[in-house]
């Protein structure tokens, strides 16, 4: 991936896991600066999913992003226009975190790993864990 700095998927927002990385990736995009490699999942994958289980459109929430001037901002917004009860919410952040861990995406995770010569590694079980793999956080 592309040398840039994006905050880990398993911290939060609002409540929201994954919320501040998208967030970041939102900033990148508006500065033109989002790499290449990203741009193709942008919006997309979990990025995605907290749009759909938010209920928000990806370019309302764009536009929020755009004119909100730090995580504050966004935090109020988010509290403010999304109406989702703390288990909804919980029910995404599980939902991430889990991800590729004894589902349907377990075989997509297991080719990753051994495509990365990362299959001795046991602890890498989910989407998250090859994420923080990849940005050298695990």
């Amino acid at each position: 991936m592309s040398n840039i700095s994006l905050r880990s998927p398993k911290e939060k927002l609002a409540g929201w896991i994954h919320l501040p990385r998208f967030v970041d990736k939102i900033r990148l995009h508006h500065a033109g600066k989002l790499p290449d490699d990203y741009q193709a999942n942008f919006c997309g994958g979990f990025d995605g999913h907290w749009l759909k289980s938010a209920g928000v459109t990806k370019e309302v929430f764009l536009e929020a992003v755009r004119a909100a001037k730090d995580d504050a901002a966004v935090e109020a917004w988010v509290r403010a226009n999304v109406r989702k009860t703390p288990a909804e919410i919980e029910a995404f952040n599980q939902w991430v975190l889990n991800r590729g861990r004894n589902d349907d995406a377990s075989p997509r995770v297991k080719e990753i790993k051994e495509k990365s010569g990362l299959a001795h590694r046991a602890e890498i079980q989910t989407f998250v864990d090859l994420i923080e793999v990849d940005e050298g956080r695990l």
